[in-house]
């Protein structure tokens, strides 16, 4: 048996009908813990949507993991320690150990902004992946 997964977290249109969070305290429109879906071992993914004009309304950091932010709509920002970046469809924004970080969708975005989360820690990640054995010599199944 294949150790694989799917889940299927909708159209960009409908991120902003999720609702979710890691525990009932931090859930909240707009949030789907996509790796609650599925049995994920060393990442976790959020799909995220925010209206024009919200905030997260909280600062956060991690001591052990670092996160990928990747932006796919809409217009604003996020603030990294002292600093405020713009961020916008394309924008994809690492955040190592220990970075204060929070975000907002700006008021007058023509969207709402949406980002997938990335999440991992553990060892480094090799420039080339040395895990993998390519085969050539399976024929293609389409």
């Amino acid at each position: 048996m294949s150790d694989f997964q799917v889940t299927n977290i909708g159209p960009l249109s409908e991120w902003g009908a999720h609702f979710g969070g890691f525990t009932d305290q931090t859930q909240r429109e707009g949030r789907r813990v996509v790796d609650h879906a599925l049995d994920m071992q060393f990442i976790g993914v959020t799909s995220n949507a925010m209206a024009p004009g919200d905030q997260a309304g909280y600062w956060h950091a991690h001591t052990e993991i670092e996160e990928l932010y990747m932006f796919l709509d809409g217009e604003g920002e996020m603030a990294l320690d002292d600093q405020v970046i713009p961020v916008v469809a394309g924008s994809t924004v690492r955040v190592g150990q220990h970075v204060r970080r929070t975000w907002r969708c700006s008021p007058d975005s023509p969207t709402t902004l949406k980002w997938l989360c990335i999440r991992a820690g553990g060892d480094r990640l090799a420039a080339i992946p040395t895990d993998a054995e390519r085969d050539t010599k399976t024929p293609m199944p389409w």
